[in-house]
């Protein structure tokens, strides 16, 4: 594997509760209209969290339960289980059909790690959003349709990469994921224009590689 070659996520289980049974739904805090569920699990986390937010702009769900497992895919507790659960809920089985397939669809397509080495143990994530859905623009607090730059990576490599992405562009630091997450990496949402938050996924990109060639040059 060559440096900037795709790491792709891997879509491990999927499926609908058509109509959720009510002591199940006030646990998890859903409103009377969210009927149905979409379930789904990966072996990438952050690919499945922006893939999720795309969901939410493609059909009439929302992201009620989504969460890291702790020490990655590496770990899981099974076969399915991956790195992350997500929890669309919908009015009805066909809006959470449509939320799970928009999902998956992104997910396969367009949100994917990068390898920082040849070795492909040094992965990162520099993502833009043109358009944030409703999970991630409550998660950065801004409007939804604002522009953000999702951004993981390994703890010092994100750390250093973050700082080159806010001095790179005119973006704004929203959420700052301190290592080590779950998954023992870490990362940041910035917000700006959507230029802006591609010239800072590209200093992040920039400042990853850079440590990955170079780790003890300071």
């Amino acid at each position: 594997m060559a440096i900037l070659d795709p790491i792709r996520p891997n879509i491990l289980s999927a499926r609908i509760i058509p109509n959720v049974h009510p002591s199940f739904a006030k646990e998890m805090g859903l409103r009377p209209d969210q009927k149905s569920l979409a379930l789904i699990t990966c072996d990438i986390d952050d690919c499945l969290y922006v893939s999720l937010d795309e969901a939410t702009k493609k059909a009439e769900v929302e992201v009620v339960y989504a969460h890291s497992f702790y020490a990655g895919s590496a770990h899981a507790s099974g076969p399915l289980s991956g790195e992350i659960i997500g929890i669309l809920a919908a009015p009805n089985p066909a809006e959470a059909r449509a939320g799970l397939n928009a999902c998956i669809e992104y997910a396969t397509e367009y949100a994917y790690f990068l390898s920082a080495n040849e070795e492909n143990t040094l992965a990162f994530f520099p993502h833009t959003i043109s358009r944030s859905g409703s999970y991630l623009s409550q998660a950065a607090g801004v409007p939804e349709g604002t522009p953000l730059a999702y951004l993981i990576a390994p703890p010092i490599e994100a750390t250093y990469a973050i700082d080159a992405a806010l001095k790179a562009a005119e973006v704004e630091l929203r959420v700052w994921w301190k290592p080590p997450s779950e998954t023992n990496f870490s990362g940041a949402l910035l917000s700006g224009t959507q230029s802006a938050c591609r010239a800072a996924c590209q200093a992040f990109q920039d400042a990853v590689l850079e440590v990955a060639r170079y780790p003890k040059k300071y």
